[in-house]
């Protein structure tokens, strides 16, 4: 009997001490989950995601001007220019793989698209960074200070990759923008990487305003039409709505995948922005969009988007690439008196389900087009964000 006793005291104890080695362990295992989001050097990469003349041009210089920024404009040209002849499908992972490399401040992977003799000049618009033009790549401009693109193109030109790599290091915010993304599963590789800390912004604008612009430099997007048509042979006429029906389904597909069944590796990395809203409140949305990727706002970078945002007109045909100041909100309403009707009608049948998702209204009558006091935008659900996700995420 005393055995007896002794054995089940013994058995009490193990299982005592089983239980609390499975409560630490799970604490253990749960911290280590939590704390595989934050990165030992706290660099935070940011995708700026839109579709060709939708604002991601100001977009994108809204966070170049920023002294914690890192910017480089569309690297995946690079890509598209190299394999033009296929179609946008077959560039996706080479376009993946090589957003990995450079979000990681890795520019080897450029040489495989640039000439035998390269420097920083060989990147598409690399004038449009101020990091590029700042030390330690380029003694030009202060870093607390905005750039010239017209100095920068002269004086820092001859910058080598391994200096525009020493450069990104540098900062807390490496930024990217593209125009050449028609789904969200290719990042999905870049979403699970240990070693980045990726947040998305999703820019859209109204198809009959970006058809607009697109008509005012329609030769520019020959190339990137014939990619995003698969090398498909398409009436003259006709190409335009069907590159721009591609563009709509693409913003469908990725804002769906995003917002409502995203895979858990995207909760909280993923928000959406209306140009339109950005043109209307351009203070509010940006401070917004700062807060998402963890930026604070400067008493100079305000002062940079109100001058930018309140100028007068809507830009010329030789500004359309150009980031100067006009007043945005007749830049967001100039399709209204300049589209003819037949044409918003035309954009409006292809580009229906998107714009019913995104929150733009039809019009039903070239009256109704340009009487500017409709509006036109569905209000949107004050934006929530959280740094951590909540229990029921869980």
């Amino acid at each position: 009997m005393p055995g007896c006793k002794l054995n089940l005291s013994t058995i009490f104890f193990l299982v005592i001490l089983q239980g609390a080695a499975v409560v630490l362990f799970c604490g253990w295992y749960a911290q280590l989950n939590l704390s595989s989001f934050v990165r030992s050097d706290n660099k935070v990469h940011v995708l700026l995601l839109s579709s060709w003349r939708s604002g991601s041009s100001f977009l994108g210089q809204v966070f170049s001007q920023h002294p914690s920024v890192f910017y480089l404009m569309e690297p995946a040209w690079h890509v598209w220019t190299k394999l033009q002849k296929t179609g946008a499908p077959a560039h996706r992972m080479a376009v993946s793989d090589l957003l990995q490399s450079v979000f990681q401040c890795d520019f080897s992977v450029m040489e495989a698209y640039l000439p035998e003799k390269h420097s920083v000049s060989s990147l598409f618009m690399w004038s449009q960074s101020r990091a590029l033009c700042s030390p330690p790549a380029c003694p030009l401009t202060p870093r607390n200070e905005f750039s010239n693109q017209t100095q920068c193109l002269k004086a820092c030109k001859g910058t080598s990759l391994k200096g525009v790599e020493e450069a990104c290091g540098t900062y807390s915010h490496v930024v990217l923008k593209e125009v050449r993304f028609f789904e969200l599963e290719s990042l999905y590789p870049l979403l699970q990487d240990q070693n980045l800390d990726l947040r998305i912004i999703h820019l859209v604008r109204d198809p009959r305003a970006v058809l607009r612009s697109r008509e005012e430099s329609a030769k520019a997007f020959r190339i990137d039409n014939a990619v995003v048509l698969d090398q498909r042979n398409v009436p003259a006429g006709e190409v335009q709505y069907q590159v721009l029906q591609e563009i709509c389904r693409s913003h469908m597909r990725i804002n769906e995948r995003a917002i409502l069944k995203p895979p858990p590796f995207l909760k909280g990395r993923y928000k959406m922005v209306r140009y339109e809203d950005m043109a209307h409140d351009p203070l509010g949305e940006i401070f917004s969009m700062y807060e998402f990727v963890g930026l604070e706002m400067t008493r100079q970078m305000e002062d940079w988007i109100y001058n930018k945002t309140h100028g007068k007109g809507k830009g010329s045909k030789k500004e359309a690439f150009k980031i100067t100041s006009r007043n945005a909100v007749e830049v967001s309403q100039a399709w209204r008196t300049m589209l003819p009707y037949s044409k918003v009608k035309r954009i409006q049948e292809v580009c229906k389900e998107a714009m019913s998702l995104l929150g733009y209204k039809m019009v039903n009558s070239e009256k109704e087009q340009k009487r500017l006091d409709i509006d036109l935008l569905v209000p949107q659900e004050p934006y929530q964000f959280s740094w951590l996700p909540s229990k029921t995420q869980h």
